[in-house]
Protein backbone atom coordinates (compact mmCIF):
# COMPACT_ATOMS: atom_id res chain seq x y z
CA UNK A 1 0.00 0.00 0.00
CA UNK A 2 1.80 3.09 -1.21
CA UNK A 3 0.89 6.59 -2.28
CA UNK A 4 2.92 9.13 -4.18
CA UNK A 5 2.00 11.74 -1.60
CA UNK A 6 4.14 9.89 0.93
CA UNK A 7 7.37 11.76 0.21
CA UNK A 8 10.72 10.15 0.98
CA UNK A 9 12.79 10.29 3.00
CA UNK A 10 10.36 10.13 5.88
CA UNK A 11 8.43 13.36 5.28
CA UNK A 12 4.91 14.44 4.34
CA UNK A 13 3.42 17.29 2.36
CA UNK A 14 0.96 19.59 4.13
CA UNK A 15 -2.07 17.71 2.77
CA UNK A 16 -2.96 14.51 4.64
CA UNK A 17 -2.78 11.10 3.04
CA UNK A 18 -6.24 9.52 3.21
CA UNK A 19 -7.21 5.87 2.90
CA UNK A 20 -10.80 4.63 3.18
CA UNK A 21 -11.41 0.94 3.71
CA UNK A 22 -7.89 0.11 2.58
CA UNK A 23 -7.86 2.20 -0.59
CA UNK A 24 -6.56 5.65 -1.43
CA UNK A 25 -9.59 7.96 -1.47
CA UNK A 26 -10.78 11.28 -0.12
CA UNK A 27 -14.58 11.09 -0.39
CA UNK A 28 -17.21 9.44 1.78
CA UNK A 29 -20.90 9.12 0.94
CA UNK A 30 -23.28 11.75 2.32
CA UNK A 31 -25.52 9.10 3.92
CA UNK A 32 -22.71 7.85 6.16
CA UNK A 33 -23.86 7.94 9.78
CA UNK A 34 -20.55 9.38 10.90
CA UNK A 35 -21.38 12.48 8.89
CA UNK A 36 -25.11 12.46 9.65
CA UNK A 37 -24.97 11.82 13.40
CA UNK A 38 -21.36 11.61 14.53
CA UNK A 39 -21.97 7.87 14.83
CA UNK A 40 -18.44 6.60 15.21
CA UNK A 41 -15.07 6.79 16.93
CA UNK A 42 -11.57 8.06 16.32
CA UNK A 43 -8.02 7.75 17.57
CA UNK A 44 -5.09 10.11 17.12
CA UNK A 45 -1.75 8.29 17.16
CA UNK A 46 1.82 9.56 17.20
CA UNK A 47 4.04 7.93 14.58
CA UNK A 48 7.77 7.65 15.26
CA UNK A 49 10.26 5.77 13.11
CA UNK A 50 7.45 4.43 10.90
CA UNK A 51 5.63 2.79 13.82
CA UNK A 52 2.72 3.87 16.04
CA UNK A 53 3.39 4.83 19.65
CA UNK A 54 1.23 3.44 22.47
CA UNK A 55 -0.41 1.30 19.83
CA UNK A 56 -1.85 -1.28 22.21
CA UNK A 57 -3.52 1.40 24.34
CA UNK A 58 -5.02 3.06 21.26
CA UNK A 59 -6.31 -0.27 19.98
CA UNK A 60 -7.79 -1.21 23.35
CA UNK A 61 -9.67 2.10 23.60
CA UNK A 62 -10.86 1.98 19.99
CA UNK A 63 -12.15 -1.57 20.21
CA UNK A 64 -13.71 -1.05 23.65
CA UNK A 65 -15.54 2.00 22.33
CA UNK A 66 -16.67 0.14 19.22
CA UNK A 67 -18.06 -2.63 21.39
CA UNK A 68 -19.97 -0.10 23.49
CA UNK A 69 -21.46 1.45 20.35
CA UNK A 70 -22.08 -1.87 18.61
CA UNK A 71 -19.83 -1.15 15.62
CA UNK A 72 -17.97 -4.21 14.27
CA UNK A 73 -14.30 -3.71 13.45
CA UNK A 74 -11.74 -5.74 11.51
CA UNK A 75 -9.31 -7.92 13.43
CA UNK A 76 -6.65 -5.92 15.27
CA UNK A 77 -3.85 -7.60 13.31
CA UNK A 78 -5.45 -6.61 10.01
CA UNK A 79 -5.78 -2.99 11.11
CA UNK A 80 -2.21 -3.02 12.37
CA UNK A 81 -0.86 -4.28 9.05
CA UNK A 82 -2.82 -1.62 7.19
CA UNK A 83 -1.42 1.11 9.44
CA UNK A 84 2.17 -0.09 9.14
CA UNK A 85 1.92 -0.18 5.35
CA UNK A 86 0.53 3.34 5.28
CA UNK A 87 3.19 4.92 7.52
CA UNK A 88 6.16 2.95 6.15
CA UNK A 89 9.19 5.19 5.69
CA UNK A 90 7.89 8.08 7.79
CA UNK A 91 10.16 9.42 10.52
CA UNK A 92 7.41 11.28 12.38
CA UNK A 93 3.74 11.87 11.61
CA UNK A 94 0.25 11.91 13.06
CA UNK A 95 -2.16 9.09 12.24
CA UNK A 96 -5.87 9.63 12.70
CA UNK A 97 -8.14 6.59 12.62
CA UNK A 98 -11.87 7.16 12.16
CA UNK A 99 -14.48 4.45 12.26
CA UNK A 100 -18.11 5.13 11.30
CA UNK A 101 -21.13 2.86 11.43
CA UNK A 102 -21.45 3.33 7.69
CA UNK A 103 -24.44 4.05 5.51
CA UNK A 104 -27.87 4.50 7.05
CA UNK A 105 -31.29 5.91 6.28
CA UNK A 106 -32.93 8.99 7.71
CA UNK A 107 -33.56 8.74 11.43
CA UNK A 108 -31.52 7.77 14.47
CA UNK A 109 -32.21 4.03 14.39
CA UNK A 110 -28.98 2.30 13.33
CA UNK A 111 -29.03 -0.52 10.77
CA UNK A 112 -29.37 -4.00 12.17
CA UNK A 113 -26.29 -5.14 10.23
CA UNK A 114 -23.97 -2.15 9.88
CA UNK A 115 -21.25 -2.00 7.26
CA UNK A 116 -18.68 0.26 8.93
CA UNK A 117 -16.13 2.43 7.19
CA UNK A 118 -12.60 2.96 8.45
CA UNK A 119 -10.65 6.03 7.49
CA UNK A 120 -6.90 6.41 7.97
CA UNK A 121 -5.46 9.91 7.66
CA UNK A 122 -1.76 10.69 7.97
CA UNK A 123 -0.72 14.27 8.74
CA UNK A 124 2.68 15.92 9.16
CA UNK A 125 3.71 16.28 12.80
CA UNK A 126 3.54 19.94 13.78
CA UNK A 127 6.97 21.30 14.68
CA UNK A 128 7.89 23.97 17.20
CA UNK A 129 5.97 22.63 20.18
CA UNK A 130 8.74 20.59 21.84
CA UNK A 131 9.86 23.65 23.80
CA UNK A 132 6.58 23.63 25.73
CA UNK A 133 7.68 20.47 27.55
CA UNK A 134 10.34 22.52 29.33
CA UNK A 135 9.02 26.10 29.13
CA UNK A 136 5.41 25.30 29.98
CA UNK A 137 2.30 26.78 28.39
CA UNK A 138 -0.33 29.42 29.07
CA UNK A 139 -3.87 28.12 29.54
CA UNK A 140 -7.30 29.54 30.32
CA UNK A 141 -10.66 28.41 31.60
CA UNK A 142 -13.26 27.90 28.89
CA UNK A 143 -16.77 29.30 29.17
CA UNK A 144 -18.19 26.34 27.24
CA UNK A 145 -19.08 23.52 29.67
CA UNK A 146 -18.24 19.90 28.96
CA UNK A 147 -21.30 17.68 28.59
CA UNK A 148 -22.00 14.94 31.10
CA UNK A 149 -22.99 11.58 29.62
CA UNK A 150 -21.80 8.37 31.34
CA UNK A 151 -22.85 6.32 28.30
CA UNK A 152 -20.25 8.12 26.16
CA UNK A 153 -17.67 9.15 28.75
CA UNK A 154 -14.10 7.99 28.27
CA UNK A 155 -14.35 7.03 24.60
CA UNK A 156 -13.26 9.19 21.66
CA UNK A 157 -16.59 9.36 19.86
CA UNK A 158 -17.07 11.68 16.90
CA UNK A 159 -19.35 14.14 18.75
CA UNK A 160 -16.76 16.74 19.75
CA UNK A 161 -18.75 19.98 19.52
CA UNK A 162 -18.05 20.81 23.18
CA UNK A 163 -14.34 20.98 22.41
CA UNK A 164 -14.93 22.77 19.10
CA UNK A 165 -16.87 25.57 20.78
CA UNK A 166 -14.40 25.78 23.66
CA UNK A 167 -11.39 25.94 21.34
CA UNK A 168 -13.10 28.66 19.31
CA UNK A 169 -13.09 30.95 22.35
CA UNK A 170 -9.47 32.05 22.02
CA UNK A 171 -8.76 32.06 18.29
CA UNK A 172 -8.27 35.82 18.09
CA UNK A 173 -6.02 36.69 21.03
CA UNK A 174 -3.49 39.40 20.21
CA UNK A 175 0.24 39.33 20.75
CA UNK A 176 -0.28 41.72 23.68
CA UNK A 177 -1.90 38.93 25.68
CA UNK A 178 0.40 36.18 24.46
CA UNK A 179 -0.46 32.81 23.02
CA UNK A 180 -2.89 30.46 24.74
CA UNK A 181 -2.13 26.84 23.99
CA UNK A 182 -4.98 25.09 25.78
CA UNK A 183 -8.25 25.67 27.62
CA UNK A 184 -9.57 23.83 30.67
CA UNK A 185 -13.19 22.71 30.59
CA UNK A 186 -15.52 22.32 33.56
CA UNK A 187 -18.78 20.39 33.64
CA UNK A 188 -22.10 22.22 34.26
CA UNK A 189 -21.58 21.79 38.04
CA UNK A 190 -18.15 23.44 38.00
CA UNK A 191 -15.97 20.33 38.27
CA UNK A 192 -12.87 19.94 36.13
CA UNK A 193 -13.19 17.55 33.18
CA UNK A 194 -9.98 18.20 31.24
CA UNK A 195 -8.57 20.36 28.49
CA UNK A 196 -10.12 20.72 25.07
CA UNK A 197 -7.60 18.13 23.85
CA UNK A 198 -5.82 17.02 27.01
CA UNK A 199 -6.13 15.37 30.40
CA UNK A 200 -5.17 17.41 33.47
CA UNK A 201 -3.02 16.49 36.48
CA UNK A 202 -2.47 18.52 39.65
CA UNK A 203 0.67 18.21 41.77
CA UNK A 204 0.96 19.20 45.44
CA UNK A 205 4.58 18.22 45.92
CA UNK A 206 3.82 14.64 46.88
CA UNK A 207 0.53 13.48 45.35
CA UNK A 208 -0.84 13.62 41.79
CA UNK A 209 -4.56 14.27 41.34
CA UNK A 210 -6.69 14.00 38.20
CA UNK A 211 -10.45 14.10 37.54
CA UNK A 212 -12.40 10.91 36.79
CA UNK A 213 -13.61 10.20 33.26
CA UNK A 214 -16.62 8.04 34.06
CA UNK A 215 -19.17 10.84 33.51
CA UNK A 216 -17.40 13.16 31.07
CA UNK A 217 -14.07 13.55 29.31
CA UNK A 218 -11.73 11.16 27.54
CA UNK A 219 -9.71 8.31 28.99
CA UNK A 220 -6.45 9.43 27.37
CA UNK A 221 -3.76 6.95 26.46
CA UNK A 222 -1.05 9.15 27.97
CA UNK A 223 -3.21 9.55 31.08
CA UNK A 224 -3.40 5.77 31.40
CA UNK A 225 0.35 5.48 30.88
CA UNK A 226 1.03 8.06 33.58
CA UNK A 227 -1.33 6.43 36.09
CA UNK A 228 0.32 3.07 35.49
CA UNK A 229 3.86 4.43 35.79
CA UNK A 230 3.02 6.51 38.88
CA UNK A 231 1.82 3.41 40.69
CA UNK A 232 4.97 1.53 39.70
CA UNK A 233 7.14 4.45 40.87
CA UNK A 234 5.36 4.72 44.21
CA UNK A 235 3.92 8.17 43.45
CA UNK A 236 0.42 8.48 44.98
CA UNK A 237 -2.19 9.42 42.39
CA UNK A 238 -5.80 10.14 43.27
CA UNK A 239 -8.63 10.09 40.75
CA UNK A 240 -11.22 12.38 42.29
CA UNK A 241 -13.53 15.33 41.53
CA UNK A 242 -11.62 18.62 41.32
CA UNK A 243 -12.81 22.20 41.11
CA UNK A 244 -11.11 25.54 40.42
CA UNK A 245 -10.29 25.97 44.14
CA UNK A 246 -8.24 22.75 44.13
CA UNK A 247 -6.52 23.84 40.94
CA UNK A 248 -5.58 27.23 42.37
CA UNK A 249 -4.24 25.68 45.58
CA UNK A 250 -2.10 23.15 43.75
CA UNK A 251 1.67 23.56 43.60
CA UNK A 252 1.65 22.90 39.88
CA UNK A 253 -0.30 21.32 37.07
CA UNK A 254 0.39 19.73 33.72
CA UNK A 255 -1.51 18.38 30.73
CA UNK A 256 -1.13 15.15 28.78
CA UNK A 257 -2.14 13.69 25.45
CA UNK A 258 -0.75 11.25 22.92
CA UNK A 259 0.84 13.90 20.68
CA UNK A 260 2.15 16.54 23.10
CA UNK A 261 3.13 14.03 25.77
CA UNK A 262 3.39 16.29 28.83
CA UNK A 263 2.85 20.05 28.90
CA UNK A 264 3.48 21.85 32.21
CA UNK A 265 1.25 24.87 32.78
CA UNK A 266 3.11 28.04 33.73
CA UNK A 267 0.06 30.33 33.71
CA UNK A 268 -3.69 29.79 34.02
CA UNK A 269 -5.99 32.77 33.54
CA UNK A 270 -3.33 35.18 34.79
CA UNK A 271 -2.23 33.03 37.76
CA UNK A 272 1.41 31.96 37.50
CA UNK A 273 2.73 28.56 38.52
CA UNK A 274 6.35 27.80 39.27
CA UNK A 275 7.62 24.88 37.22
CA UNK A 276 10.51 24.17 39.59
CA UNK A 277 8.57 21.94 41.94
CA UNK A 278 7.17 19.55 39.34
CA UNK A 279 8.42 15.93 39.36
CA UNK A 280 10.58 16.50 36.30
CA UNK A 281 12.42 13.18 36.27
CA UNK A 282 9.13 11.33 36.29
CA UNK A 283 7.53 13.59 33.66
CA UNK A 284 10.47 13.20 31.28
CA UNK A 285 10.23 9.43 31.67
CA UNK A 286 6.54 9.61 30.77
CA UNK A 287 7.25 11.66 27.65
CA UNK A 288 9.96 9.23 26.56
CA UNK A 289 7.63 6.27 27.07
CA UNK A 290 4.74 7.99 25.28
CA UNK A 291 6.79 8.51 22.12
CA UNK A 292 8.38 5.05 22.06
CA UNK A 293 7.26 3.12 18.92
CA UNK A 294 5.64 -0.29 19.34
Amino acid sequence: MTDERLKPPGTLDASPVVFIDGRSADLIEVLDRGLQYGDGLFETVLIQDARPCQWRRHLDRLYAGAQRLGIPLPATDDLGREVLALVAGLDAAVLKILVTRGRGGRGYRPPAEPEPHRLLLVYPLVSGTDRFREEGIRARYCRTPASINPALAGMKHLNRLDSVLARREWDDLTAEHGTIEEGLMLDPFGFLVGGTMTNVFLWDGRVLRTPPVDRAGIAGTCRALLLERAEAAGIPCRVEPLGPSEIERSQGLFLTNALVGVWPVRELDGYSYSLDGLPWTFLREIWAAARRPE
